[in-house]
């Protein structure tokens, strides 16, 4: 029997939440010949070889940190979305050898922070600027949430840490952490905004999902925020990506 693989390309990725979860879903579903494979590569250019590589029945790849943007040279088209995104995190390999880039991540996030969202969250600061905090922004957009940028430096609609104030948190009530900071084992690394003047009209959405509870996550709690990590942004956007493959 054929074997039909699906994977994971990314840097440092044996942590990956997506091969547990393809894995159960695969026996689940009884499908004995599918496997899902952690591509851990360390340049992007190791990419190409396995696009090209027809023994192993390659249909489809997931993309994390840090190649979303970077694989986009290695694809025939790239879907309007992701496009406009300007970041990939999911690939297909189609019957006719053309490779086709997506982005699942927009949908992940909007699906799973809809429910949280009350009429005074009108506003967001996105903290860090890699490939993810581009899809939470063309959520935002989708969603008529206006949004800012915060990264280590400020430059034009981006903040920089240290120009977040009482007024500017208490004006923009959604504040979600893009960055890596606070992701096992380094469990004690925070976003270094001013946690002091968050309060209970503040939700606070972390795309990490290991630790449960990052400290960023914890601090907002403690003011009262309504909290959400990333965990099931993962599970809807896998669920996608499954979807588009299998189209």
């Amino acid at each position: 029997m054929n074997k039909v693989t699906f994977g994971l390309v990314g840097k440092n990725i044996s942590y990956s939440f997506s091969r547990g979860y393809f894995a159960e879903k695969f026996q689940k579903l009884g499908l004995e010949n599918h496997q899902y494979v952690n591509f851990d590569l360390q340049e992007i250019s190791l990419l190409e070889d396995i696009i090209k590589a027809k023994e192993n029945g390659l249909k489809g790849l997931n993309v994390t940190i840090p190649y979303k943007q970077d694989v986009q040279p290695f694809l025939n088209s790239i879907d309007a979305d992701a496009k406009e995104i300007g970041a990939v995190n999911t690939i297909k390999l189609n019957e006719d050898g053309t490779v086709v880039g997506y982005n699942t991540d927009v949908y992940g996030f909007q699906k799973s922070l809809e429910p949280l969202l009350k009429s005074h969250h009108t506003k967001a600061l996105i903290l860090g600027t890699g490939g993810a905090s581009k899809a939470v922004a063309f959520a935002f957009k989708k969603l008529g949430i206006e949004y800012k940028f915060v990264s280590r430096t400020a430059s034009e609609n981006k903040w920089s840490y240290d120009d977040l104030n009482k007024e500017i948190i208490q004006e923009y009530t959604v504040i979600v952490n893009c960055s890596p900071l606070g992701t096992s084992p380094k469990v004690e690394l925070k976003p270094e905004i001013p946690y002091q003047f968050l309060n209970s009209n503040h939700l606070l959405y972390d795309l990490i999902y290991n630790p449960a509870e990052t400290t960023f996550l914890r601090m907002g709690k403690e003011q009262g925020a309504v909290i959400k990590n990333g965990l099931e942004m993962l599970e809807l956007q896998a669920e996608k990506s499954w979807s588009i493959w299998n189209s």
